[in-house]
């Protein structure tokens, strides 16, 4: 892989590649009609709801000292907070995020990307991120994926 491909080998830019499906295939090819106004206002809600939890979640890491950049491994197990209900709530935030924008488009097909977005997060970050938290930490990791579901 190049330089620039890992550069931007990211949960963001993965998640806007996702909205950029959903907003092509909107624009593509769209057999439902416009979304109604109230979908568009729930659709916006769920979108800033799932920024919240990304900005909260962020701010665990930054109060644990420990790296919130994918692939490194964290210094610390954050257990406490969204992490308490979710062992990835940024990844979470991201769904509700892509779920809530294909709200706003009115497209009931785009809701295929959320299952597909999930298993690209799983793949490319979420079963590399786990297994070197596993690694580092052993038993105090196996408690908490016990106690801490992996999505909610």
């Amino acid at each position: 892989m190049n330089t620039w491909a890992k550069k931007l080998d990211l949960p963001p830019v993965w998640l806007l590649i996702f909205i950029g499906l959903s907003w092509v295939q909107t624009q593509v090819w769209n057999p439902a009609s416009y979304p109604s106004n109230f979908a568009t206002l729930v659709g916006w809600g769920i979108v800033a709801g799932g920024i919240i939890l990304m900005g909260v979640s962020f701010v665990m890491f930054l109060r644990h000292k420990t790296s919130v950049v994918p692939k490194r491994t964290p210094k610390s197990i954050i257990k406490t907070g969204p992490y308490k209900y979710s062992r990835n709530p940024i990844y979470l935030a991201d769904a509700i995020v892509l779920f809530g924008f294909i709200l706003t488009q009115g497209s009931v097909i785009s809701f295929i990307l959320i299952p597909l977005f999930l298993w690209a997060i799983s793949a490319r970050f979420i079963n590399g991120e786990e297994a070197g938290i596993r690694a580092e930490f052993g038993q105090e990791f196996e408690d908490y994926c016990k106690q801490t579901r992996r999505w909610v």
